[in-house]
């Protein structure tokens, strides 16, 4: 766990040590953050999100120690997202989730002080403007992610197929193919959105981020969320240790403002 940029969500390399390896988690534009819906400013100049995941090009699922992820193949803009304060598409290159222990917390963002029991994260990069996703993710304008609240109702069905591949994933640094998955599924009927500028929320923690924070949750069932709580942080030769309470709470908004796309 520990060693050089080890990091994690424990006591001893949580959240709240992971500025002594990465300082700018003291930062200006730190992610995630509370959003206070009363003074989150609404802009009609921003315009509606187009999500364009047409072509489901999902590669592989895997657990890497942090979250389960699902990457895409990103060649081109085929997957991707536009409109909303971009003037470029950005293309998708992975989603992954955040969730707790209990249904009292897990989510990332929280809205008016409230958590949700989980937060799904769908990570863009802007293919315009920079060669790689890498150099992409180090600039100030290089990344968009999109958050998606979960909370606990009926069964989703389209979520089945992902949490239904977990157990090929269940200890840190294992992979699986995972095929012609489309995450259009997993998204609210609405596209209203919060905006604001913000970083990655795990290590390194760059300012790169543009972050779209949808206002309608999805629904899944307890159930589902419990397959989560079944992955697990460590290898499968060490000490297995359960893998929940995954998330950074809400940094400092330091002055940022965050604009709505809908009124209030």
């Amino acid at each position: 766990m520990t060693g050089h940029h080890g990091w994690g969500y424990g006591q001893e390399d949580g959240p709240a040590e992971w500025y002594k390896s990465y300082p700018i988690a003291q930062g200006n534009r730190q992610s995630p953050i509370d959003i206070v819906s009363a003074k989150a400013v609404y802009d009609p100049s921003l315009k509606p999100l187009i999500i364009s995941y047409e072509s489901c090009t999902s590669l592989n699922i895997s657990n890497n120690g942090h979250s389960v992820m699902v990457e895409f193949e990103d060649t081109d803009d085929k997957t991707a997202i536009s409109g909303g304060p971009f003037e470029n598409p950005f293309r998708l290159k992975q989603f992954h989730f955040h969730w707790g222990t209990k249904h009292s917390q897990g989510s990332e963002h929280t809205i008016d002080g409230k958590p949700f029991p989980s937060e799904l994260h769908l990570v863009h990069w802007n293919a315009r403007k920079y060669a790689t996703f890498g150099e992409a993710a180090a600039a100030p304008d290089g990344l968009a992610v999109v958050g998606v609240f979960l909370e606990i109702g009926k069964e989703h069905a389209n979520m089945n197929r992902l949490t239904d591949a977990f157990y090929m994933v269940k200890f840190k640094g294992t992979k699986a193919q995972f095929r012609s998955f489309n995450p259009k599924c997993l998204l609210p009927l609405s596209l209203d959105y919060w905006t604001y500028p913000g970083s990655l929320t795990t290590p390194p923690l760059n300012e790169s981020v543009t972050w779209i924070v949808l206002k309608e949750p999805i629904r899944i069932s307890e159930k589902q969320l419990e397959k989560f709580r079944t992955l697990l942080f460590t290898s499968e030769e060490d000490q297995r240790i359960q893998m929940v309470n995954n998330f950074r709470p809400p940094q400092p908004l330091r002055g940022r403002v965050v604009r709505a796309s809908f009124k209030a």
